[in-house]
């Protein structure tokens, strides 16, 4: 039997990357999908759509995730298509650089916004329903760089330092009702939002900076691999983990 047959899963952000590998490989275990994307609901139905071509269940949406109200309509139209949601992925995020003296306010609020108020924003629409059926997952995708410091990208450490509290706390808060909280807190991994950041050059450069200072070797992860963490943490395989902060770095944080 597939591991998520007859399971709901609500992926924010699940229009590229780590989210739309999660989405797939869902899909692939039987979970109805529900993708969110924050702008483009054009990208969302694609993922959407290649799920439904291999005989799946999906659908999909587009709210920006800042905003709590937009979040609930998407959520009450998912439940509306797929019926009550059993595992939420919080995938949405960016990643800019922030270096001090140079990053206008309203930059720093933004990855704020939307890497930690967005995901509190999609807690706070599934969790309750989640708590009072007494079952639900949820998986929060955050980043090495929550657990540790890299210059000029204060904003974004910080924020998904935020968001591993978020998941501790909230773990404590829901275990009593059944609902597993944990975050996955990738190294570099191969996804646009990494890619688009930097130039060619630039790009080539930081992997060799990576691979220099990885155990082992390896300059990034796909985000296929950090999708199977996340079935791992979406379904009974990992009930005795609750409040984790699984770090997939290739070993970058040891320091080498």
């Amino acid at each position: 039997m597939r591991k998520l047959e007859g399971r709901v899963a609500f992926i924010a952000g699940g229009s590229q990357g780590i989210g739309e590998q999660t989405a797939l490989l869902f899909a692939r275990e039987g979970a109805s999908v529900a993708v969110l994307a924050s702008t483009d609901l054009g990208k969302a139905e694609r993922v959407a759509q290649a799920i439904r071509d291999a005989g799946g269940s999906a659908s999909a949406y587009a709210a920006d995730v800042r905003k709590a109200d937009a979040v609930k309509v998407a959520v009450a139209a998912a439940v509306a298509a797929h019926g009550p949601i059993d595992i939420l992925v919080n995938s949405a995020g960016v990643f800019p650089p922030t270096p001090s003296g140079s990053t206008e306010p309203d930059a720093f609020e933004r990855v704020m916004d939307i890497n930690v108020k967005g995901t509190w924003n999609t807690i706070e629409a599934i969790a309750p329903e989640m708590r009072a059926r007494k079952t639900g997952w949820i998986v929060d995708i955050s980043s090495v760089l929550g657990t540790m410091a890299l210059a000029n990208y204060a904003a974004y450490c910080a924020s998904k330092a935020a968001v591993n509290m978020l998941t501790r706390s909230l773990a404590i808060e829901f275990g009593r009702d059944g609902v597993h909280v944990n975050a996955i807190a990738p190294g570099n991994t191969a996804t646009p939002m990494n890619e688009n950041l930097r130039t060619e050059e630039q790009y080539r450069g930081f992997l060799d900076m990576m691979t220099a200072r990885t155990p082992s070797g390896r300059t990034y992860s796909q985000p296929e691999e950090i999708a199977r963490m996340a079935l791992y943490l979406a379904c009974e395989d990992s009930k005795p983990v609750h409040g984790a902060i699984m770090v997939m770095d290739e070993g970058f944080s040891l320091g080498v």
